[in-house]
C-alpha cells in the first residue's frame, strides 16, 4: 500500500514537482476542462506563460487554438467511457508550433475522498517519427516500383533469349537437313541438340523466377525430366534418376551445372548403350557439405569402347564440360568400370558459395 503524505499542502507540492519534472508536456484538468496545472514542458514547447493558462479553459488558450475537433472527442466523449486512452493521434496545426503529429495520453483521475475528478492530458510530438516513416514507405515503394521493373526486364530478356535459342536450333536443322555430307549433317544435329540444351537451362532457371539461390535438387530433377523427355527414344529405354540432398547454388553456378548435366546425359544417351539393354540407367547425384560439393553422372553402359565414339574419348561434349568445370573452379575425374562415371568436386570457398538449406 502507498505511504499517505502528511498534509493537502505537501501532496500538492509533490504533484506539482512531479508534472514539473516530466518530460513531454503535460497538463492536468479539472471536470470542466480548466487548466488546474502545467509542466514546464508544456511552457516551453508551446511557447505560452503561466498566466495565460493556468485557470484558463483549455478549449479556450491561445484565442481559441486549442479547440480542436479531436481533443475534444478524446476529453468529451472516450475519457468519460474509457477512464484513459493511450497513443490518440492528432495532426493539427498547434499554436506556437504549426503543423504537428502528436500523441495524446489521457488519464482520468478519480478519488476517494472527494467527488471532483482531474484528468491528465500528455502530449508526444512524433511529427519526425512519421515523417522518417512515410521516407520509409516511400523508399519501399519506390524499391518495389525499380524492382517490378526489373523483373519485367528480365521477363523480356528471358523472353528474348529463349526465341533467339529456337530460332538458331530451326536454322541448325534446316541447314543439317539440306546438305548431302553426312559429316556435316552429324555435326550440325550435334550443335542443333547442344543449343536446345541451352534453351532447356534457361528455361527452368526462368521458371525458378530469377532468384539468386536456386535448390539443385528440384533444378536438375526438372531439367533432367525435360531432357529425357526430348532425347530417350523406345528403341532404348533408359531411367534416368536424380539424387540430390537440399543444397542451393547461386543461379550463375546453377547454369554451368545445368549445362554440365546436359552435356553427359546427351554423352551416355548417345554411346553408352549401342545395343539394347533392359536394365539402361543413368543416375545424376549432387552432394554438398557446407561450401563444397560434388556432381555425379554414372550410366551402367559400355564404358569406353575399344573404338569409342568421338565424345566418348574427348570430343566438343567433352571440351565443353572442361571448360565448364574449370568456370567453377572444380575437378573433374572419369572412372570407366562397368560403365561411365564421371565426378566433379568443388572443395572451395568461390565468388557464389553454396548454402546447405
Amino acid at each position: 500500500m502507498p505511504r499517505p503524505i502528511p498534509g493537502i499542502e505537501d501532496a500538492q507540492t509533490l504533484a506539482q514537482a512531479i508534472v514539473d519534472t516530466i518530460h513531454e508536456p503535460l497538463l492536468v484538468l479539472d471536470s470542466a476542462f480548466s487548466v488546474l496545472a502545467a509542466s514546464r514542458s508544456f511552457y516551453e514547447t508551446f511557447k505560452v506563460d503561466p498566466e495565460h493558462t493556468v485557470g484558463c479553459l483549455l478549449y479556450a488558450l491561445g484565442d481559441g487554438q486549442w479547440d480542436i475537433p479531436a481533443l475534444r472527442e478524446l476529453l468529451e466523449t472516450i475519457i468519460p467511457e474509457r477512464v484513459a486512452m493511450n497513443g490518440f493521434e492528432v495532426n493539427h496545426d498547434f499554436p506556437g508550433l504549426g503543423r504537428r503529429v502528436m500523441l495524446l495520453n489521457a488519464r482520468k483521475v478519480i478519488y476517494e475522498t472527494s467527488a471532483n475528478s482531474t484528468i491528465l492530458l500528455a502530449f508526444t510530438d512524433i511529427t519526425a517519427r512519421r515523417a522518417v516513416e512515410r521516407e520509409k514507405e516511400s523508399l519501399l515503394a519506390r524499391t518495389r516500383d525499380l524492382l517490378n521493373q526489373k523483373e519485367v526486364l528480365l521477363q523480356e530478356m528471358q523472353h528474348r533469349v529463349a526465341n533467339s535459342l529456337q530460332i538458331i536450333a530451326s536454322i541448325l536443322m534446316l541447314k543439317a537437313r539440306a546438305v548431302t555430307s553426312d559429316e556435316i549433317r552429324f555435326h550440325l544435329k550435334d550443335a542443333h541438340q547442344r543449343v536446345i540444351s541451352v534453351a532447356e537451362v534457361q528455361s527452368h532457371l526462368h521458371a525458378s523466377g530469377g532468384v539468386d539461390l536456386i535448390e539443385v535438387g528440384p533444378y536438375l530433377t526438372k531439367l533432367c525430366a525435360s531432357l529425357a523427355a526430348s532425347m530417350i527414344g523406345d528403341s532404348q529405354p533408359i531411367v534416368l534418376e536424380v539424387v540430390a540432398d537440399h543444397g542451393a547454388i547461386g543461379s550463375d553456378k546453377a547454369v554451368s551445372i545445368g549445362l554440365i548435366v546436359t552435356e553427359l546425359l546427351i554423352n551416355a544417351v548417345k554411346y553408352a548403350f549401342p545395343v539394347f539393354r533392359h536394365d539402361a540407367r543413368v543416375t545424376v547425384t549432387f552432394a554438398s557439405d557446407g561450401q563444397a560439393w560434388t556432381l555425379t553422372v554414372c550410366d551402367n553402359g559400355v564404358g569406353k569402347a575399344a573404338e569409342p565414339a568421338p565424345d566418348r574419348n574427348g570430343g566438343l561434349g567433352t571440351v565443353i564440360v572442361d571448360a565448364l568445370v574449370k568456370q567453377l573452379d572444380g575437378h573433374m575425374t572419369v572412372a570407366s568400370t562397368g560403365g561411365m562415371t564421371v565426378t566433379i568436386r568443388h572443395a572451395h570457398v568461390g565468388a557464389s558459395p553454396l548454402v546447405a538449406a
